[in-house]
């Protein structure tokens, strides 16, 4: 018989647990108990945690890991069989993350101690923890000159270090890790084999003497005779080389921010125009000078999961940072968060022992970038690197530890200043926002309100991801990117088979967007034809919604609004500008924004004059397109297409909204990368402040159309360039607040989920929530996922799983 114990359960639970139990057993001297914990606890230290509270309580018995967990088996006297199920989940190990313990009787024995088993295997049902920064007692070590770690750049223990990145299956041990080729020497295996030791079953445990080992090579791949390749490669950064630089999930290009040279430099060869760069700095009080921060910011900064965090920019980052993000209102900036990283700023700081240094602001800045020339997926092997990154890179610090699996840096930002942020994902219930879901996230499970079909959903074309479930977990890939070339294609299909053999699923279901020609359309369903499954179809804006609602366990009905650039509508048309109402598997289309004509069609995503020039025609000023934007030599063609109805498909898009109102003010005619024009427009309008929104400056139609030509009207006669992005996206955000409100008026609901990629724009999203919760509705908006469309794959997994019986 089992007794199940979810994990927030704590004492109370347990003693009705044994006040549960037969009188004959509570009354005996020694009880046993077979214990389950389920969640992420392989390779956190749980076990030696085990076995140290087990010694402690005077417990005899075993404890092992397992396909799914771990499993224990205590014998002793109540009390502290008690005790210990109990602090199993609340003095858990730093990275582990308790979902359940399970607990039945057990016949006592006749052993006598504790002892740590071997690994037993069966079918998964945890998973991988993701990889964490180096933690604060590795960085005592590794910045002690007398200490045997002193700056070796692969120093881990059982709360930091590589994890999903080095791992091939499960159970999660070091013969099925790329470690395996690294035989620990005798003082290392004492530290392994000791349960006392902070390193005991780390699995990626190694020392100078027997771990991997770095080596710096120039631009052709020659081994440079370096006695110290951390130092050789900052003298290359200081004067103003490109390095590529090996890391846990794959390889970043670095070069020294505060070099303009250098920054154009890799702008030139990676062919980068303006879209912004991440910097590295050693510390938070190194950051201070170029952005500002808040508590909560700093937290996120340095939670183990070391993501790049959007912060808004100092008047003098600009001029400092010279084209690392040109016209933009935030900087992305994160910490070190690997040994690697960690030396490099301490070799820039003059090697100082101890760790004091860490809390002083440092002069070093770095700009580091995934390594992904071309858009295709982060470079991750070594001869890999040397061939892609050729005329890009002038060096490579390498190291040979494979990585297993690619992983790019995660990006985020808080959407909520107020909110907790505290590590892990359990921050404030909207506190904070993905942009991009990948490094120290992955595979941490989302749980899902109910359990299901194992499904695998293949996302979209853009920021593709992929999603795998298991029961009632879904299990998010990192970004795999755009599946506009045929690497990313193959990092799909590679993805997918990695994710099925480390979790152990095999997939019952394929759901995939209903756009057939997507490369992610085609796998899911070749996928399944080879398997004999079933596939489902997913409208891109319900998966938009699906995936907000299965986050945060909605199962009922709920009124969503999905704002993005483009996906294929259930009649085939391009949507982007939805409200729906959404109820599981199943959607209805309340209303949608006026169309506007998409002159050149895809071209228009790319050239927001375009747009501009859509939106004068639908304003009855067509002849006023050729005047107003003299630079364009296709301006009088357009201006004909838009007449004549030819090459000229509408679309709801209001993301081609947001290029329309920025093409207006002229804030960029061609976009040098995705998003840009609305990126500007948004960080003129932070810079200008709030404003009333215009009044009349929409109109919802009987019809539910949202139509905001009366506010495009406006911006078009508009010289002030912020004072029109500041009226564009309050009259927006009270548009969009008073459609939905409507809706949920109308139709009784009163849950709003905000799904899509414009509601990364933090005016709108902050200023649509603010309204609607202003109007007595519940506000649901993507916290574990992204809201563009890096978060699709759950939202279709969760459509799928709800379309079976």
């Amino acid at each position: 018989m089992y007794y199940w114990i979810p994990a927030f359960a704590g004492m109370t639970a347990l003693h009705s647990l044994m006040n549960r139990m037969p009188a004959t057993v509570c009354a005996s001297v020694t009880i046993c108990r077979r214990i389950r914990v389920r969640g992420q606890v392989q390779g956190v230290g749980f076990r030696p945690f085990v076995y140290r509270l087990a010694q402690e309580l005077n417990l005899s018995g075993w404890v092992r890991n397992d396909g799914e967990g771990v499993d224990i088996e205590a014998q002793g006297a109540p009390q502290a069989v008690e005790a210990l199920i109990a602090r199993l989940e609340t003095e858990a190990p730093p990275l582990a993350s308790v979902t359940a313990v399970e607990v039945r009787e057990a016949a006592a024995s006749s052993v006598r101690g504790f002892e740590i088993k071997v690994s037993s295997h069966g079918t998964a049902s945890t998973s991988v923890t993701p990889d964490s920064a180096t933690c604060p007692d590795c960085l005592v070590e590794l910045f002690d000159p007398a200490n045997r770690r002193w700056r070796h750049a692969f120093i881990n223990c059982t709360h930091c270090g590589p994890r999903y990145t080095i791992a091939r299956s499960l159970p999660y041990d070091r013969p099925h890790t790329s470690m395996a080729a690294f035989e620990m020497c005798a003082d290392c295996r004492a530290e392994y084999e000791d349960p006392a030791d902070r390193r005991f079953h780390a699995q990626p445990n190694a020392c100078p003497q027997c771990g991997p080992h770095l080596a710096l090579r120039d631009a052709v791949g020659d081994l440079l005779n370096a006695d110290d390749p951390i130092a050789a490669t900052l003298v290359r950064i200081r004067r103003g080389e490109v390095v590529a630089i090996k890391g846990l999930g794959g390889y970043h290009l670095a070069c020294d921010a505060s070099n303009a040279e250098a920054v154009t430099l890799l702008r030139q060869r990676k062919n980068r125009e303006e879209k912004p760069f991440a910097v590295m700095l050693a510390n938070v009080a190194s950051v201070a000078p170029y952005a500002d921060m808040n508590e909560d910011e700093r937290a996120l900064l340095e939670s183990r999961e070391r993501p790049v965090v959007l912060l808004k920019k100092r008047a003098a980052c600009d001029e400092t940072l010279a084209g690392v993000a040109p016209g933009l209102r935030e900087l992305g900036a994160m910490l070190p968060g690997t040994p690697i990283q960690f030396l490099l700023f301490h070799e820039a700081a003059g090697r100082p022992a101890g760790t004091d240094w860490l809390a002083v602001p440092q002069p070093l800045t770095l700009l580091m970038t995934s390594a992904n020339p071309g858009g295709e997926p982060i470079v991750r092997d070594d001869d890999e690197a040397l061939a892609r990154l050729a005329g890009i890179a002038d060096a490579y610090l390498m190291h040979d530890r494979e990585i297993v699996t690619r992983v790019d840096d995660s990006v985020m930002r808080l959407t909520n200043p107020l909110s907790p942020a505290r590590g892990g994902e359990g921050r404030g219930e909207g506190g904070y926002q993905f942009i991009r879901r990948a490094r120290g996230f992955t595979l941490q499970p989302i749980k899902l309100p109910r359990s299901g079909p194992a499904v695998l959903a293949t996302g979209g074309f853009l920021k593709n991801t992929i999603c795998l479930t298991r029961g009632d977990e879904a299990f998010l890939s990192q970004h795999i990117g755009d599946l506009d070339n045929a690497p990313t294609c193959r990092a799909l299909e590679e993805t997918t088979q990695r994710m099925m053999d480390l979790l152990e699923i095999e997939p019952e279901l394929v759901a995939h967007d209903l756009h057939p020609d997507f490369h992610s359309t085609r796998f899911a369903a070749d996928f399944a034809r080879s398997r004999g499954l079933k596939t489902v179809a997913v409208q891109h804006h319900h998966a938009h919604i699906a995936a907000v609602a299965a986050e945060h366990g909605a199962t009922g009905p709920l009124i969503g609004l999905a704002l993005d650039g483009v996906g294929m509508g259930s009649d085939k048309g391009s949507w982007g500008g939805e409200l729906m109402q959404v109820d599981n598997e199943r959607f209805a289309r309340l209303g949608h924004l006026r169309e506007l004509a998409l002159p050149g069609g895809d071209k228009a995503a790319r050239e927001p004059w375009r747009m501009a020039a859509a939106a004068l025609f639908a304003l009855g000023r067509g002849d006023e397109i050729c005047a107003r934007f003299p630079q364009q030599r296709a301006a009088g063609a357009v201006a004909m297409m838009l007449g004549g109805n030819a090459h000229t498909p509408p679309t709801t898009s209001c993301g081609r909204l947001f290029d329309a109102a920025a093409g207006l003010a002229g804030v960029r005619e061609i976009a040098a990368f995705e998003g840009q024009a609305a990126m500007l427009y948004e960080s003129q309008a932070l810079q200008y402040g709030e404003v009333d929104a215009l009044e009349g400056g929409f109109v919802i139609g009987a019809d539910g159309t949202l139509d905001l030509l009366p506010l495009l009207a406006r911006l078009a006669d508009e010289r002030e360039a912020g004072f029109a992005a500041a009226l564009f996206h309050a009259t927006l955000a009270a548009a969009l607040a008073e459609w939905a409100r409507r809706a949920a008026e109308e139709t009784g609901v009163s849950r709003v989920a905000l799904g899509g990629g414009c509601f990364l724009n933090r005016i709108l999203s902050e200023g649509v929530r603010r309204r609607l919760e202003a109007a007595g509705l519940e506000v649901l908006q993507a916290q574990r996922a992204p809201p563009n469309d890096g978060g699709l794959s759950l939202g279709q997994a969760w459509v799928a799983m709800n379309s079976e019986p």
